[in-house]
């Protein structure tokens, strides 16, 4: 775990390290976009089928999950297991390091109903 916290609360310090950064830059590489994180979302849950995520994250269509999921793939997010059964079984669960995202998904659950709740009380709504 990383002592960010720490070094933002110290005053001596200046600017981000750039191993930081890098690691910033890594993980945004890995889970940004509109799609990649209710996908992520979706395989916490187990393993999963093409149908059942397409099922399950409205408005994604059939080409935009095969890209995120070919992606995710190969950094090491998910595993595409296919099954010789007739018709092809194709199963998607997450890696270790998959599993690993989800108290960045808990984090950023936290802060986005927060910050819901914040504009919405600012904007009168």
């Amino acid at each position: 775990m990383s002592d960010f916290k720490e070094l933002v609360a110290d005053q001596t310090v200046n600017k981000c390290p750039r191993q930081y950064i890098l690691a910033l830059t890594d993980t945004l590489q890995v889970i940004s976009g509109k799609w990649k994180l209710p996908i992520i979302a979706s395989l916490l849950y187990g393993r999963t089928r093409f149908k059942d995520l397409q099922e399950n994250i409205e408005k994604i269509t059939p080409r935009m999950l095969s890209k995120e999921l070919k992606e995710l793939e190969i950094n090491g997010i998910l595993q595409r297991k296919v099954y010789d059964l007739t018709p092809v079984l194709i199963e998607y669960t997450l890696t270790e390091s998959g599993k690993n995202l989800i108290d960045i998904v808990d984090s950023m659950l936290d802060w986005g109903i927060a910050h819901r709740k914040e504009v919405m009380k600012t904007d009168g709504i």
